[in-house]
């Protein structure tokens, strides 16, 4: 592969900023003895609604197993960072909810990437929305090739619309700059 073509100079600087996101992550693993998927586990229980909070929904999630998944819920059940809220119309499922320990913990590690996000700021905001669209189209292309499993993202929801360079949100019912793209929508419906 020829090194001067642009698209392998995009996915090596990608590569890079993804060594960015490890680093960090096992900066906070350390420092709270528990491992960098612990982490996102807190961390996604913290930002999202409990419902989704299910070893089945991590697992998607994160493009794990469900056992891995599992064993990382058990150390922090354990570590009493979690505890288990039984489903009440399925005595078998359960969802996952917070401790104040994990809950602290959390909300101290939310904000791990705050590096990178610093050196993205410094973009001005047309180059940012850019930015965010362009990822998210590589996002949804390799979605579309099964490589990343869960999206809740605007390019992939029952309710956006695009037509030329413009988006809309049919249920926010309102068009969409670039910069308001979301990434991870609570109110995401599945294309289908």
């Amino acid at each position: 592969m020829n090194d001067t073509e642009i698209h392998h100079k995009i996915t090596q600087a990608l590569e890079r900023i993804s060594k960015t996101f490890r680093v960090l992550l096992w900066e906070e693993s350390k420092k709270h003895k528990i491992s960098p998927i612990q982490i996102q586990i807190l961390i996604f229980c913290l930002t999202h609604k409990q419902e989704m909070s299910k070893v089945s929904f991590l697992a998607k999630e994160f493009d794990l197993t469900k056992a891995t998944i599992s064993d990382s819920v058990r150390v922090l059940l354990q570590k009493e960072l979690l505890i288990k809220v039984p489903d009440t119309y399925d005595s078998r499922s359960y969802s996952l909810q917070l401790t104040t320990n994990g809950r602290n913990i959390a909300k101290q590690t939310v904000n791990y990437t705050e590096a990178l996000d610093t050196s993205i700021a410094s973009l001005n905001d047309t180059e940012k929305g850019q930015f965010l669209n362009n990822l998210l189209n590589i996002i949804e292309r390799l979605n579309k090739k099964s490589i990343i499993s869960v999206q809740r993202m605007c390019l992939t929801c029952y309710h956006y619309s695009k037509s030329g360079n413009k988006h809309y949100c049919n249920f926010l019912k309102k068009p969409l700059e670039n910069s308001e793209l979301r990434v991870d929508c609570p109110e995401h419906k599945m294309v289908e």
